[in-house]
């Protein structure tokens, strides 16, 4: 495990919340900002019969999600400078010497990890739901009914922190390679941005393909964001779809969206 550096506690804590921050938020505006060019700047044309929103994406909700964006990259920062000091003082169980479990580990403790943070989404996402605990915790979210790249990190801070702790607490338990952790974050945050692209990027009958079926797009949850009561997952479908919890309209809509061609 990494050595601590000749700093007090404090400040190297704040040295690493910066520096986690740089790289949260850095990461994160960069997929958002690639996917926003190439689907509503240079593709502005292509993708419309594949848009799932009607109404206009304004600037006034672009600023109110970035500013979200940037309060909930500085709360995952925070978790991140958390979670290496539990690592430099041997609470977790990250490694780096890819050799210290047999290979195929790997990937194996990368689905066990994102099955655990799939399951806590769901029902947490659920529980936000609670029309009391919604308009505390989750409404700031749903504030963007017609979504973008930039809705995927605009949370309430509270929010934010009860989406942060579960990956500190589950390699508190299971061992993950320090690289693997590494590529859940960022698969995390393609999800995320993907989901909330409000337009339909998988090819037409995906939603039926073996693995297709069970992951989460654009069409997927914006029917959330408009419905409310349906389509809770985070990357996968499976607790939607074994709670019953998907939406009827999403073959449907899915279909229609991917049946016509990408171009206007």
């Amino acid at each position: 495990m990494p050595q601590f550096p000749n700093f007090s506690l404090p400040l190297y804590f704040a040295l690493l919340t910066i520096i986690m921050f740089l790289v949260v938020a850095g990461r994160y505006f960069l997929i958002a900002s690639i996917f926003h060019i190439a689907f509503f700047v240079v593709g502005k044309n292509r993708w419309t019969n594949r848009r799932l929103g009607k109404k206009k994406f304004e600037k006034k909700q672009f600023y109110t999600e970035v500013k979200w964006s940037l309060v909930t990259s500085l709360i995952f920062a925070l978790a991140g400078a958390f979670t290496m000091v539990l690592w430099q003082k041997g609470y977790t169980r990250i490694y780096i010497d890819v050799h210290n479990y047999p290979l195929w580990y790997l990937p194996v403790s990368l689905a066990i990890s994102m099955a655990i943070h799939e399951s806590y989404y769901y029902w947490l996402h659920r529980w936000m739901h609670n029309p009391k605990v919604f308009k505390i915790l989750h409404k700031v979210h749903h504030d963007s009914n017609t979504t973008s790249p930039w809705t995927a990190f605009s949370f309430h801070p509270l929010e934010g922190f009860l989406q942060a702790i579960i990956l500190p607490l589950t390699i508190i338990f299971i061992p993950m390679h320090v690289y693997v952790l590494l590529f859940q974050l960022t698969i995390m945050t393609f999800s995320s941005v993907i989901n909330h692209l409000e337009i339909e990027v998988y090819p037409k009958n995906f939603h039926k393909h073996l693995l297709g079926k069970w992951l989460i797009g654009a069409t997927h949850h914006s029917l959330h964001h408009k419905q409310f009561k349906y389509n809770f997952g985070l990357y996968f479908t499976f607790w939607d779809k074994f709670k019953r919890t998907e939406s009827p309209k999403f073959e449907r809509l899915f279909e229609e969206k991917t049946n016509s061609n990408a171009s206007a």
